[in-house]
């Protein structure tokens, strides 16, 4: 992955905007928890950043993916491209990169797009009440 210029590094992300989504971390368990409400940058018409080169000024805790850092972050969705890439394994067959088409992730039901809420508002209470198993991801009834 190292080897990718930063247009083929782009080129990866797949739009699903799970990264985007707002996760939270049980301090007994450290598990990881989804949830449907999205970053206050995303926008869930077009699954993308708003904002997507001021994205960590205006949201200090914005990861920003890196071939090196990839692997170590375990929250990213199972079906995320940087993560298969950097796991060693094929990208799905509706991936834009196979298919030509960057709708296809959203016609087979793999992205977050139109299903989000903003968390803008939104009290740690309501987020938990929020928690959310997507498709792709584990224990999600297919």
């Amino acid at each position: 992955m190292s080897a990718l210029s930063p247009d083929e590094w782009e080129s990866l992300c797949d739009g699903c905007g799970k990264c985007c989504l707002i996760r939270l971390e049980d301090d007994e368990t450290n598990e990881v928890y989804t949830t449907d409400a999205h970053c206050r940058l995303f926008d869930n018409g077009s699954c993308r950043c708003s904002d997507y080169e001021n994205r960590k000024a205006k949201v200090p805790d914005c990861v920003i993916l890196k071939p090196s850092t990839v692997s170590a972050l375990k929250w990213m969705p199972r079906t995320c491209a940087y993560r298969l890439v950097s796991e060693g394994k094929d990208l799905p067959d509706w991936h834009h990169l196979k298919t030509g088409r960057f709708e296809t992730i959203h016609e087979v039901g793999m992205s977050v797009q139109g299903a989000t809420v903003s968390e803008v508002g939104l009290s740690e209470d309501e987020l938990i009440s929020r928690i959310t198993v997507w498709p792709g991801e584990p224990d999600w009834d297919e």
